[in-house]
């Protein structure tokens, strides 16, 4: 008898979102968490969003998942990033009041049906016959389920470090574990060490930002659920501003001439610490030749009164901390209210997770988050939402969700973890992602709306709104091919001269006109005398302007998705294959790959071994 249908360990951004959407698909589910007041807690950034993980947070709204919805109801400033640039690296940032964001998701939780949220620490997996069947407590007590899904974050074997002040603990040196990483390498779970930091915190009000640099939001009206009104967010006249600074020579020397203090270079920190997000002695090793570097003062909530310097983590001595600080333009006289430190912990081998997120050596049991070697919030919770909807069609017997590469940033996180690995907190970037014309903030909803439909956490009504939408887009670009401009019209002479043309001799409709640089469909609406949405005028601008762009990388996503589809079986013995290379048996044999797209992907397997295995697999379906 269980007392669980899914068990959930830790209430992080990936437990939330699986927790969530376990309990909204039906199943009886149990959310563990240390503290019920730390569910949804911000350790590092106060915010959401940002280059590739702004589309992530876009892609969890459409799935049905939470982080979208809060974001926006608790953002202090809404800005577009890129957006100058092309629609494919456009991103959305919030910067989120840190206490209002946990405190709302912590209600929702609460308040959720099928969701019991549980205060203790788990000190064990319970496993039998390599298979998840519930979770030992910290008061000895047992909780049997059908599912477990593990999204501990940075709390298993955490170390707070601060030079040679070395403590134990999580996130703010809240309780740690060591005893769940070792009952999972008992059973055959690798796990490695990772690093990451924080940098300090200051009084806002010792702070001269006469000195910086203003970094106001963008107007206009932002969101990254479809879910929220403009009623729901702040308004632009009364968002809060962020501020930049910068280091000096000054605030370098003092780092350089103290480095062997910092624990990650004094031989303190064991783990590999994140490339994309180092900590300010890490850029100063790398980037000698760099003058300085640009530090962003982020405020972190209306009820604190304390501002986060953004790209100024260390694990320097407090009095070295308190030097460097001191001499940032602004800061000069400020008061440090909290000191940055380093924070070492326990994650998975994310090679020994599936595509599904559930583990290929202990069956039903998922992952998710900075456990799997992913940093970040966004990373997180798109983790967790798939981990939750996936844990539950496991139970139903049901195929899991899984995205390929020109689907979903969630589909290029998953297909990198569990194709190369990593051995360092790994990070979205739009760099990853080859389709990532195909990955926009504005078509999120596009791709996958219907498949939250289908999963059961999108509402019918929310399905049908945004199929009208669809609906009145298509019309809306139906109207512009159909549209007739001449220079015969005094306003269309005009705004075609202001925009550098005066060759239309003849009559050219709204869609040829959207294609010539500089020229919008709003515009052309307005010359009409027509109101148009900015979404759906934005949308239309991109999907005629990038066509030809577009088309082409779904004909190579196409191409691509065969070799996608072609599976391979977890018992293919790899050994029995002729003449496979060493080194791509060796991989294939860890690896495990459940595709033949994903085999090619891998890092040693080359194009030959590939083409090997395509010929076996033809052999074996012949004797079939």
């Amino acid at each position: 008898m269980v007392d669980y249908d899914i068990i959930v360990i830790g209430a992080g951004h990936a437990g939330i979102e699986a927790g969530l959407a376990a309990a909204r698909l039906g199943k009886k589910t149990a959310l563990i968490t240390i503290n019920q007041e730390t569910i949804g807690k911000m350790p590092c950034n106060p915010s959401v969003g940002g280059p590739a993980k702004g589309i992530v947070t876009r892609e969890i709204d459409a799935l049905g998942g939470q982080m979208g919805y809060v974001a926006d109801k608790t953002a202090l400033q809404f800005k577009m990033l890129n957006s100058a640039k092309g629609p494919g690296v456009r991103a959305l940032r919030v910067q989120s009041d840190k206490l209002a964001y946990s405190s709302m998701m912590k209600e929702i939780c609460l308040k959720q049906e099928n969701l019991t949220v549980i205060e203790s620490l788990v000190e064990r997996l319970i496993v039998e016959k390599q298979e998840a069947r519930g979770v030992e407590l910290q008061d000895g007590s047992v909780l049997l389920s059908r599912a477990v899904i593990m999204t501990t974050g940075t709390y298993m074997s955490g170390k707070n470090m601060i030079s040679d002040d070395v403590k134990i603990g999580g996130p703010d040196l809240e309780p740690t574990t060591n005893q769940l990483s070792e009952s999972l390498r008992q059973v055959g779970v690798r796990t490695f060490r990772l690093k990451t930091g924080t940098p300090p915190r200051i009084r806002t009000s010792t702070i001269d930002f006469s000195k910086t640099k203003l970094e106001p939001g963008t107007p206009g009206f932002y969101h990254f659920s479809s879910l929220t009104k403009p009623d729901d967010v702040l308004p632009f006249e009364k968002q809060v501003s962020c501020y930049m600074t910068h280091t000096v020579p000054e605030t370098h020397e003092i780092i350089l001439n103290n480095l062997t203090k910092s624990s990650m270079y004094s031989g303190v920190v064991e783990g590999v610490g994140p490339r994309y997000c180092p900590s300010i002695e890490d850029k100063l090793v790398r980037f000698k030749d760099k003058e300085r570097h640009l530090l962003f003062l982020e405020p972190e909530s209306l009820s604190l009164p304390t501002t986060y310097i953004q790209g100024f983590s260390s694990s320097l001595p407090k009095e070295v901390q308190f030097q460097m600080v001191h001499t940032l333009p602004g800061l000069e006289n400020c008061e440090i209210m909290k000191y940055a430190y380093a924070i070492e912990y326990d994650a998975l081998d994310p090679v020994q997770m599936k595509s599904s997120f559930e583990s290929k050596v202990i069956k039903n049991l998922f992952t998710a988050g900075q456990i799997n070697g992913t940093s970040g919030y966004e990373e997180a919770a798109g983790q967790g939402l798939l981990a939750g909807i996936n844990a539950v069609r496991k139970l139903d017997e049901k195929e899991p969700i899984i995205f390929s590469r020109d689907q979903a940033y969630i589909g290029v996180l998953v297909d990198d973890l569990t194709t190369k690995g990593t051995k360092e907190p790994y990070r979205l970037l739009t760099s990853r992602a080859e389709y990532r014309l195909l990955l926009r903030h504005d078509n999120a909803e596009e791709r996958l709306t219907g498949i939250g439909h289908q999963i059961g956490l999108i509402s019918d009504e929310r399905y049908e709104a945004f199929l009208r939408n669809q609906s009145l887009l298509a019309l809306k670009k139906e109207e512009l091919q159909t549209s007739l401009f001449s220079m015969n019209d005094d306003r269309v002479k005009q705004y075609l001269l202001n925009h550098g043309y005066d060759d239309l001799s003849f009559s050219m409709n709204g869609e040829d006109l959207v294609k010539r640089p500089r020229l919008q469909a709003r515009d052309l609406f307005k010359l009409q005398g027509k109101e148009i949405d900015d979404n759906i005028a934005e949308k239309i601008d991109i999907d005629i302007k990038y066509e030809g762009y577009i088309a082409k990388a779904k004909r190579e996503a196409e191409r691509l998705k065969t070799m996608d589809h072609r599976m391979l079986s977890e018992t293919l013995d790899y050994d029995e294959i002729p003449n496979l290379s060493i080194e791509g048996r060796q991989k294939l044999k860890e690896f495990k790959p459940e595709t033949l797209g994903k085999a090619s992907r891998i890092s040693g397997v080359n194009p030959a071994d590939i083409a090997v295995l395509s010929m076996y697999l033809k052999n074996m379906r012949r004797r079939k």
